[in-house]
């Protein structure tokens, strides 16, 4: 099995820094895209940044500037540092990743369970 676990989340003030992390485990061959994800309360989940394997990263427009993306493909761990935060950038933050398990020919999605990020004073 594989498994993502996001740790890094909390209560921070608005203009404060976070550093989310994303460990991926498991009978792990390799991983292709990994992603960010974050779901405010009342709201629809929106894609937050992603990095392929070669390190190519894309971020949407509201946190361009704000947060980086990046990944330790050692350790199969994806980071997002959070930077400059907003009130509005409150949410649940999710990772996931596509993975080709050991033994197998294809590349299968997998989610982690999320980490909270609060911005407020």
């Amino acid at each position: 099995q594989v498994q993502l676990v996001e740790s890094g989340g909390g209560l921070v003030q608005p203009g404060g820094s976070l550093r989310l992390s994303c460990a991926a485990s498991g009978n792990i061959f390799s991983i292709a895209n990994m992603n960010w994800y974050r779901q405010a309360a009342g709201k629809q989940r929106e894609w937050v940044a992603s990095i392929s394997s070669g390190l190519i990263t894309t971020y949407v427009g509201s946190i361009k500037g704000r947060f980086t993306i990046s990944r330790d493909n050692t350790n199969n761990t994806m980071y997002l540092q959070m930077n400059s935060l907003k009130p509005e950038d409150t949410a649940v933050y999710s990772c996931s990743a596509s993975v080709r398990r050991i033994g197998s020919s294809r590349y299968v999605s997998y989610w982690g369970q999320g980490t909270q990020v609060t911005v407020s004073s």
